[in-house]
């Protein structure tokens, strides 16, 4: 019996020479390597891409976020520095009523009154024109539509009058004026609107200016 226990080629296999240039690998089962197996090379790769595209998702979503959280910041910021102002003109309202109602009580004929009381009124005037001024750097203006066809977006009306005159709807009576900081309404305008009679035409907005 042979000891031989090499593998037996077929009978019309040619030997490959030596020279031939080839890199032959051979399976465990001696046959010859082919190549058409996975290579682990391969999957570690496609691994890895994988996670590079991920961490890309995940760093585009996280800019995202941060531009977002800039942007609210950023409106937040502007909206406080446009309304800071609203709550201290909404204390300063009251006084600025009364310093008008101080003036329309005043006598209209200064000639005929004392000059400390005529010089009260001038402080009381120039008071009020600072404060106004004051109010319109800050963006507040004073709605005073007397004459303007009643708005309940800016307007409050305290009661109706008949027989005015006017078209229904006009404000044919001013109680207090009424204010907005930038596009805020901080009062209505308190009015008294005409009843009764034509329904005014339509007209521009009420005009908010001071």
């Amino acid at each position: 019996m042979s000891n031989d226990t090499s593998k037996p080629t077929p009978a019309d296999a040619q030997p490959i020479p030596d020279d031939a240039g080839l890199d032959v690998g051979y399976d465990a089962d001696g046959t010859i390597d082919t190549g058409d197996g996975d290579d682990p090379r391969d999957a570690r790769i496609a691994e890895l891409e994988g996670q590079v595209a991920q961490l890309r998702d995940q760093t585009l979503r996280a800019l995202a976020e941060a531009e977002n959280v800039r942007r609210r910041t950023d409106r937040d910021k502007e909206q406080t520095r446009l309304y800071a102002a609203g709550s201290l003109a909404k204390d300063l309202l009251n006084a600025v009523d009364n310093l008008r109602r101080a003036l329309d009580a005043a006598p209209k004929d200064r000639d005929a009154i004392d000059e400390t009381v005529k010089n009260l009124i001038v402080g009381v005037e120039m008071t009020e024109r600072d404060l106004l001024t004051a109010f319109e750097k800050n963006g507040i203006k004073r709605i005073e539509p007397l004459g303007q066809r009643f708005d309940p977006n800016l307007h409050q009306a305290m009661f109706e009058i008949e027989n005015s005159g006017k078209p229904a709807g006009t404000v044919v009576q001013l109680l207090a004026p009424g204010y907005v900081l930038h596009d805020r309404l901080l009062r209505a305008a308190m009015v008294g609107v005409a009843k009764g009679g034509p329904a005014p035409s339509d007209h521009p907005r009420v005009d908010t200016t001071a």
